[in-house]
């Protein structure tokens, strides 16, 4: 008898100080409860411009300019990107891609022997030929600009990449497509726009 009081004792003093303990805590959360500020004291404002300048919608080149000031040997360098799935020489067979000697003025999805993706073959409908323009487009990305493409090449950022690629196209043929007369206006206003907004502050 003497046993079992001595453990209700030391269990009720537990249970005791378990109660006191919770007591105490949710008085002092009364007392010193802090109402949080309607606005945070460290708001740090993220400038917005810095990922928008990477965004940067890029302007067009303009033909009669860009291609006569290309790079044509760094196109061909590019164009290693290509070789393992096309072949540029005349008359050189068909691979992964099809043959690209004079692809620059060739009708869309018309090369002889190649089994072209339903998606080149819709494109092909509404567009006459590979010009400047259309090229450029594509090889910034092919997958986004026709969807459904076989070509699952990632494409090439660099705009001077692409119209270096181009000029070096444009020389495999029997014969080169014309390079557009140039627009000194409209070469002038692309060079304009980059530096318009490399001047604009950060927002």
């Amino acid at each position: 008898m003497k046993d079992e009081l001595r453990w209700n004792k030391i269990f009720g003093g537990i249970l005791g100080a378990v109660l006191l303990l919770l007591v105490v805590r949710q008085g002092a959360e009364v007392l010193f409860a802090t109402k949080p500020p309607a606005t945070p004291g460290y708001a740090v404002a993220v400038a917005a411009g810095a990922g928008a300048a990477a965004e940067a919608v890029e302007t067009p080149p303009e033909w009669g300019t860009d291609l006569a000031k290309a790079d044509v040997a760094a196109g061909e360098a590019v164009s290693q990107k290509c070789a393992s799935c096309h072949n540029f020489a005349n008359g050189g067979p068909n691979q992964t891609g099809p043959n690209l000697w004079g692809v620059i003025g060739r009708k869309p999805g018309s090369h002889a022997g190649f089994a072209y993706s339903s998606a080149m073959t819709d494109f092909s409908g509404k567009t006459a030929v590979w010009d400047y323009q259309h090229v450029y487009e594509f090889l910034a990305g092919p997958g986004n600009y026709i969807s459904g493409t076989k070509m699952s090449f990632v494409g090439l950022k660099k705009k001077e990449d692409r119209i270096n690629l181009i000029a070096w196209l444009r020389q495999q043929s029997s014969s080169p497509a014309a390079i557009p007369a140039p627009n000194p206006a409209a070469a002038k206003a692309a060079d304009a726009k980059p530096a318009a907004d490399a001047a604009k502050p950060a927002a």
